[in-house]
């Protein structure tokens, strides 16, 4: 007798309801379930939302800041609630979406918790059904700063960051991370003292070491107080607030503030999703898969995609372990993700995004390279757009010309990322990109002159 299902998909976030999609789309009999809304953390409390509210403190910034550069008179005023409301209804609308390409598609779904109770049977509530093949996809959640849980209050994750019901005069945020530091942006920008500690020597820390020292710089000309090198040592609550004792390289540092972002990283949400006698492998709460082959668990029938398998902890990563993890079962195709071009992105003003080696990394590995650069002061339309601060850095082996890492910051990075991960893609050459006619005048024109730089030909530096 068939099983009920082809394909049960735990989770419905950017990696389950991706794969659940494009099951249906290859013929597959597919159920997706979520135990709270399609869509999962990056939708509903994550990616999309945190961009609405990043957009309005980029409006503010520009106003506040450029206001009367651009002509505008008058002081800037805002209202908390009403951003917050913003974000919400954005991610209501696309919510609402994934339900919708759900029926086109003839996805069927569930909303509960989950269990896998044997290698082909999945309980949701009071009921089990049957399935070839199920696909794991339920994501990550904050790690808490040891011995001190999240409160939702003032010792808060992102989530919370994103609803509060009153804007913090102060905030604490542990973790200078993608983000911690979109955070920090947006409540600096709209008037909330900001305070970030990182444990490492340079915020945003894989990035490239020159990118994330003038991003630090940036911040801080902004009004950020960001203490690198710096280890937390004890985090508690007091009175109506929090205090931390911090150990910097200038000293012990007792911070202050209302609320505490903590934000050092995340573990899997693999509690209660496994009977007991179901052998799937989890190392250091994260579901140990072949990555090289279709993302199987050590049991057959059953694969895991996205955050809950481990770093990168990316939507996009996730979205496309999914896709492919689904193509196998099916017997589609066998593509693989190559986690040698995965694009980094962080959305604060100016924005980063990199994608490959760093020039450290670059050199590390043995490489003789050839580093472009091409600052955004002399692109026209930076300039016109008042947001000429920072710079695209191309990474070229030196012998054979190939794109080993590209990394920006301004305005339009993470834009602009996309052309240099189809370069990788394409295997593009420093002639190649230099040769390739850009748009004038546009942000992207700086990725052209980047490359004539390293070779001596461009035209604007």
């Amino acid at each position: 007798m068939a099983n009920d299902y082809d394909i049960v998909v735990i989770g419905g976030g950017p990696a389950g309801y991706a794969g659940a999609i494009r099951a249906a789309q290859l013929g597959k009999r597919v159920l997706c379930v979520e135990k709270d809304k399609l869509g999962g953390v990056c939708l509903n409390w994550g990616c999309i939302p945190t961009k609405a509210l990043l957009s309005n403190a980029h409006l503010v910034e520009m106003v506040k800041r450029h206001g009367a550069q651009f002509g505008f008179q008058g002081d800037a005023s805002w209202n908390f609630g009403d951003m917050i409301g913003r974000s919400r209804g954005v991610a209501g609308q696309l919510n609402k979406g994934i339900e919708g390409l759900f029926r086109k598609y003839k996805v069927k779904s569930k909303i509960g918790a989950a269990q896998v109770v044997g290698p082909n049977k999945v309980k949701v509530g009071d009921e089990t059904v049957t399935t070839d093949a199920i696909v794991i996809a339920t994501g990550a959640r904050p790690r808490p700063f040891p011995g001190v849980e999240f409160d939702g209050k003032t010792i808060i994750t992102s989530k919370e960051a994103m609803s509060l019901e009153k804007q913090p005069k102060s905030m604490l945020i542990i973790g200078a991370g993608a983000i911690g530091l979109e955070f920090g942006y947006f409540y600096n920008a709209i008037g909330t003292k900001v305070t970030v500690v990182e444990m490492l020597e340079h915020v945003l820390p894989i990035e490239d070491e020159e990118v994330s020292v003038a991003l630090k710089k940036s911040l801080t000309a902004k009004g950020l107080e960001i203490h690198t090198g710096s280890k937390t040592t004890k985090l508690a609550k007091a009175g109506n607030g929090v205090r931390a004792e911090v150990e910097t390289p200038q000293g012990k540092k007792t911070i202050e503030a209302d609320v505490a972002l903590v934000a050092i990283g995340v573990t899997g949400n693999v509690e209660g999703l496994f009977a007991p006698d179901v052998k799937v492998e989890i190392d250091r709460g994260h579901i140990k898969v072949d990555r090289e082959n279709g993302f199987v668990t050590a049991v057959p029938s059953i694969f895991a995609v996205g955050d809950v398998i481990g770093p990168p902890w990316l939507a996009h990563v996730a979205h496309h372990e999914a896709v492919y993890c689904v193509e196998r079962i099916a017997g589609h195709s066998k593509h693989t993700v190559d986690y040698n071009i995965i694009p980094g992105c962080t959305y604060t003003e100016p924005g980063v995004a990199s994608v490959g080696l760093t020039e450290k990394a670059a050199r590390a590995a043995g490489h003789e390279i050839r580093v472009g650069k091409f600052p955004f002061q002399f692109s026209g339309r930076a300039l016109a757009a008042g947001e000429s601060e920072g710079f695209v850095k191309l990474i070229f082996g030196k012998k054979h010309g190939e794109l080993l890492g590209a990394h920006i910051i301004g305005a339009a990075a993470t834009e602009m990322i996309s052309e240099m991960v189809m370069a990788m893609r394409l295997e593009a050459t420093e002639e190649e990109i230099l040769h390739a006619m850009h748009p004038h005048p546009t942000y992207s024109e700086a990725i052209m002159e980047a490359a004539g730089q390293g070779m001596g030909e461009s035209i604007h530096i």
